[in-house]
């Protein structure tokens, strides 16, 4: 949110009370009954009709052990029902038409017995991605949300669409181009989908700059905070802006005609620009120009205190200037967004890093995606933009001016506290400080202590991770560290670490991903310097992302050698830290850091190694182990032991793992997703999937984190790390989930899920047709808390009474 690109990542999560007990949270697992239990799904108890009596020696041991063996084949079910198949149809374009025999999950996830699941059974990718932006925006239109947050959340909402036209948009048109585009898992045809993303992205874009011209500009300008156009300054305010034009912003701007002598120029990819057209006063001919918005100035402009107007407004009014000697007869703004996906060809490349700098170059000339235009622009304008553009009809958005809201971000973060989130500085995780004290803690005597489980950004990530690293770098007793490097901030503390720790003779190893999206030319930057300072840089394996999120550091304590690991589940990235919710674990087991070191040797030499003692990685394994266990969870309930299924993750739209839900679902187990993103699951279908039921946060901070809890007979396991449930995630990336094994840890992130999916929480809960309502109220009308509020005032109380001690 410059504030990094939230995306495709954008909005947050909320809040919520502590989590009391229902129906469904106790509950044991025994034979699937028919019928809906309280919230939509069936009661599980065991054959006497109360709570299982295995005993929890006999189940503690049955968690160390590998996960049950798979369930026995369900019984197909070949059709959705009648009413579910029209309302698919009308929501989808014909979503319920159509469908696939799917593979019957056995426990390594590649089952060989075909058993049909109904047609129709996934939602369709990009149309959630558009009704996760459309939660975003629901955020902007909420008025219980302080003002300028309504107003980053406009601004999150155009970055996130910038974003999907540059890639997924542009990606669907070249595969259709090319002819390799086939039909999406949920039954449209690429034309299909592309003709719906059209017209509910100009739905939503309507929506937007309704929402920021009706509700959010009025409200500003209540608050003493006025963006106006051009005539609507004060004269003395014009003439300051005069005053700035020449100084400032005219020796910046280039004209550039269009006539026989002079080619259409290039339009770069999102840049704001003014069509101008201009007449010759001796000949009478007309002419058209182009006139670039500074991208480096500000958006807005200051005409006086707390009155602002755009860029291109002082642009337009000072066009004479531009064009001495010619009349000046209209001028409109438009912008243009491109195909900005790389395309790197690793397996015929010797150089991954030439090749990706020479890619990024050609990034800058992709073809245009989208045409956004001013409502008022005179069509003689927007044909020849169109013509000389090369593109079509659907793909010209005509909205109120001014375009291009992402330069709100500059707004929201004007100095009016009263008009924000209140303040919250993150404290010192509990595991590595009982009190806060000016003098860091020790790490390294921490983790000996005990597994220490961070939970950002309510957990310091400079007083956790960075000095974790910091640490290491200035301890003579460190040997060696090795990291991966996803994302990281342009002055980061993380590198600077490593740069130390090589410069004073450590071993020190980094993988860094150089194709990160949209932080290449960031991280091929790094990777330069983290080699000039002696680091063993490495880009990972040919045809792979690497996604996982690891630390290892090597230290001599006496006669042996102690590991001490990290894992977590988002970015090295100190300022992200503080907007993003993400969680990481901090230990010194032997175990973890024996596979650090396997993955590692992986990463960076030959190895073919893929199996490990608590870690599950992609893209060999991960998919496979989650969906043992989710198949694990079929035979607990089946035996009479307590069941259930729980994720949190950013997205969900793997079949596999989507499938094997659904079996869990019909074998009665209860599953909850807890998405922020895209969800390709249809929720509550009877026969299919009334026993799953999913829900969505965003809000303050940016849910980030991926966990995966398993009710595991009554003693659950839980495992936590970077990847979601997307076919890149588990086929293209590196990636690493690692087992939690602290009772309390276990408990905590338990809760954490819980709370998320609780229907005293405000959230979005999705229908079976694909729609997302807000729960915001209680049956009351009295709000319901967020789950960010509820965790804030947690640790607020928790280090009030570590004070206190």
């Amino acid at each position: 949110m410059s504030i990094p690109r939230p995306v495709s990542d954008s909005a947050a999560a909320e809040s919520s009370t502590e989590q009391k007990p229902t129906a469904r949270s106790g509950a044991k697992a025994g034979p699937a009954k028919a019928g809906p239990r309280s919230g939509g799904r069936s009661a599980a108890k065991d054959p006497a009709g109360g709570p299982s009596k295995q005993s929890k020696p006999r189940a503690a041991a049955r968690a160390k052990a590998e996960p049950p063996a798979p369930a026995e084949p369900l019984r197909a079910t070949t059709a959705l029902p009648a009413a579910f198949l029209a309302a698919s149809a009308a929501s989808a374009g014909g979503v319920g038409s159509t469908g696939s025999t799917a593979v019957a999950s056995s426990a390594d996830g590649r089952g060989a017995e075909e058993a049909e699941l109904p047609q129709g059974r996934f939602l369709d990718r990009e149309r959630s991605w558009l009704a996760f932006n459309e939660r975003v925006l629901e955020l902007a239109e909420d008025p219980n949300i302080p003002l300028l947050e309504r107003t980053k959340f406009l601004a999150i909402f155009a970055s996130n669409l910038d974003e999907f036209f540059m890639v997924r948009v542009a990606g669907l048109k070249r595969r259709i181009a090319t002819g390799v585009a086939q039909r999406s898992a949920s039954g449209l045809q690429p034309r299909e989908v592309l003709d719906q993303i059209w017209r509910r992205s100009r739905e939503l874009m309507a929506r937007h700059a309704a929402t920021f011209q009706q509700e959010v500009l009025p409200d500003l300008a209540a608050e003493g905070i006025e963006l106006v156009r051009w005539p609507d300054l004060a004269e003395t305010e014009q003439s300051r802006l005069h005053t700035l034009f020449r100084q400032q912003i005219f020796p910046v701007l280039t004209p550039l005609a269009v006539d026989p002598a002079h080619p259409f120029p290039y339009i770069s990819g999102l840049s704001l620009n003014l069509a101008v057209v201009v007449r010759n006063p001796v000949s009478g001919h007309k002419h058209f120009a182009r006139v670039k918005v500074p991208q480096l100035l500000s958006r807005f402009l200051e005409a006086s205190p707390q009155r602002y107007v755009p860029l291109e407004d002082v642009m337009g009014a000072h066009l004479e200037e531009l064009f001495p000697g010619m009349e000046v007869l209209a001028h409109h703004a438009f912008r243009v967004t491109r195909n900005e996906d790389l395309e790197v060809e690793e397996d015929d490349t010797e150089n991954i890093l030439k090749a990706l700098e020479k890619e990024l170059m050609r990034r800058r000339f992709g073809p245009p995606v989208r045409l956004e235009v001013e409502e008022s622009i005179d069509p003689y304008i927007l044909d020849l933009l169109v013509r000389e553009l090369n593109i079509t009809e659907a793909e010209v958005f005509p909205l109120p001016g001014p375009l291009d809201l992402t330069g709100l971000f500059g707004i929201a973060d004007l100095d009016r506290p009263e008009l924000r989130y209140p303040k919250f500085v993150a404290g010192t995780a509990r595991g590595l400080i009982d009190v806060e004290s000016a003098s860091q803690p020790d790490i390294f005597a921490a983790m000996r202590e005990r597994d220490v489980l961070l939970h950002h950004p309510y957990d310091s990530f400079s007083t956790s991770v960075q000095a974790f690293l910091e640490q290491a770098a200035a301890d003579p007793h460190v040997l060696a560290i090795k990291q991966t490097l996803y994302r990281t901030s342009g002055d980061s503390p993380i590198v600077d670490a490593l740069i130390d720790a090589a410069e004073s003779g450590k071993q020190v190893l980094v993988l860094v991903e150089i194709k990160a999206r949209f932080d290449e030319q960031a991280n091929i930057k790094w990777a330069r310097k983290l080699e000039e300072a002696g680091c063993h840089v490495v880009y990972g394996l040919i045809g792979l992302k690497t996604h996982c999120k690891l630390s290892l550091v090597v230290r001599q304590e006496g006669e042996t050698l102690r590991r001490y690991s990290h894992v977590g589940t988002g970015n090295y990235h100190p300022k992200t830290a503080r907007l993003y919710e993400d969680l990481g674990l901090l230990t010194s087991d032997p175990q973890v850091g024996a596979d650090l070191s396997d993955l590692f040797n992986r990463l960076s030499g030959y190895s073919r190694r893929e199996s490990y003692r608590r870690l599950l990685t992609a893209p060999r394994g991960l998919r496979d182990g989650l969906v043992a266990r989710i198949n694990g969870e079929i035979a607990h309930h089946r035996a009479g032991r307590p069941a259930s299924v729980k994720m949190k993750v950013n997205s969900i739209v793997d079949e596999v793992v989507i499938d094997a839900l659904y079996r869990a679902s019909q074998a009665g187990v209860p599953v909850d997703v807890w998405v922020r993103g895209i969800c390709a699951i249809r929720p509550g279908v009877p026969g299919l999937s009334e026993n799953v039921r999913v829900r969505s946060i965003l809000g303050r901070f940016l849910e980030h984190s991926r966990v995966f809890v398993f009710g595991n007979g009554g003693d659950p396991e839980v495992w936590i790390g970077s990847a979601d449930m997307m076919h890149r995630n588990l086929d293209r990336r590196i990636e690493a989930l690692v087992r939690v094994t602290d009772p309390a840890h276990r408990a905590e992130l338990n809760g954490l899920l819980d709370l998320g999916v609780s229907d005293e929480t405000d959230s979005w809960h999705l229908g079976q047709d694909g729609s997302w309502i807000r729960h915001a109220q209680d049956a009351e009308g009295r709000p319901l808390r967020h789950v960010q509020d509820l965790l804030i005032d947690s640790r607020r109380r928790n280090r009030g009474s570590a004070a206190a001690r």
